[in-house]
């Protein structure tokens, strides 16, 4: 029986023999290619970085095992990006037998990678520029809408948005910290998700990128680039902008928030119903929904995955999460009972 350091030791061996087979069938491998090691993503997937000699560096993803790529989601979501006319990266080719994608390289440098050395003004034009790409998957998803892709057979409906709740309460009131919640707090809980998810579920619905924030976004030669889009799917008009500027990742003041929401409002021209107001309040209904579920995927990425880089990004989420369960009056019992068993929601 292979011990656990022998079976990671053969991983390695077949994981660089599929590169050395893809980098000899594509022809890289007599250009000297380097091959360099970078960090994944929450999947199952690896990535390196080729560097050929005198040539553009490419970036390889490689998937468990083999592939069929025209099966791929991200084959599909990545068509729809490009006839939306949004910066994705480019796939230069694949091997669905080494179950390998060769991707554009965009670099390292992600939006929040870049904002701890921008200025003012550069991090506010890199915000309007990420506000403005979400107006145009909008726009252009609406009139691009076909069973062809995948994004438009899927939704944030009742169900998935309460399994998001569900996952927060299971992985970080009850995994991360411990919490054993009596009958009546779990019956109250319930209570509370179907009324949030009910209102969420009934929101104008557009096409989403579903993860739209500061990491997903990668500065290449002074543009974004948006990567990570193959879980795409239907749902609130607020669902990206929240992402983007309630983001577990970064600081966004609330003078920036309300610039930045009231600059989506002018480039999508028109009037939500109830005016600014009512979109705003829509806006942190979605935010309170979205950073619960984020808190819940840094408790299951920490307790079962033993991955514990996601517990600074811990307090920003949960002040965010307090600073609208403070804001409306409709979340009373709901706070009361959360803030009961996590002491930064008090």
């Amino acid at each position: 029986m292979l011990t656990e350091r022998t079976a990671a030791a053969s991983q390695r061996l077949d994981v660089r023999d599929r590169i050395d087979r893809y980098l000899h069938e594509s022809g890289l491998a007599e250009r000297h290619a380097r091959v360099v090691p970078l960090t994944g993503d929450a999947s199952d997937r690896k990535y390196f970085r080729i560097i050929p000699d005198e040539e553009p560096s490419i970036v390889l993803a490689l998937h468990a095992g083999s592939i069929t790529f025209a099966d791929l989601p991200f084959a599909n979501v990545a068509e729809l990006m490009q006839r939306i006319g949004l910066p994705v990266p480019a796939v230069l080719g694949h091997s669905d037998a080494l179950g390998i994608l060769a991707l554009q390289d965009l670099g390292d440098v992600t939006l929040q990678a870049h904002l701890g050395a921008s200025s003012a003004t550069e991090h506010a034009a890199l915000y309007r520029q990420a506000v403005t790409l979400i107006e145009l998957l909008q726009r252009r998803g609406e009139e691009l809408e076909s069973d062809r892709y995948l994004p438009y057979k899927s939704a944030f409906d009742v169900d998935k948005l309460t399994w998001e709740l569900e996952f927060f309460t299971k992985h970080f009131v009850g995994g991360y910290r411990g919490v054993t919640l009596s009958p009546a707090e779990r019956s109250t809980l319930a209570d509370e998700w179907a009324s949030i998810v009910r209102e969420l579920a009934t929101e104008p619905r557009v096409l989403c990128h579903r993860d739209y924030h500061s990491r997903n976004l990668m500065l290449s030669d002074g543009s974004l680039y948006i990567i990570d889009f193959q879980d795409a799917r239907m749902g609130p008009d607020t669902y990206d902008l929240v992402s983007l500027l309630r983001d577990s990742y970064v600081d966004i003041t609330d003078r920036e928030l309300d610039e930045l929401v009231a600059y989506f409002l002018a480039l999508t021209r028109c009037t939500p119903d109830g005016g600014a107001d009512q979109f705003r309040r829509r806006f942190d209904l979605m935010a309170l929904q979205r950073n619960l579920k984020a808190l819940g995927t840094f408790g299951y990425q920490t307790m079962t995955r033993a991955n514990p880089v996601y517990i600074q990004y811990m307090p920003r989420t949960l002040r965010y999460a307090r600073s609208n369960l403070e804001k409306y009056s409709r979340f009373a019992r709901l706070h009361d009972l959360l803030a009961s068993h996590i002491e930064e929601l008090q």
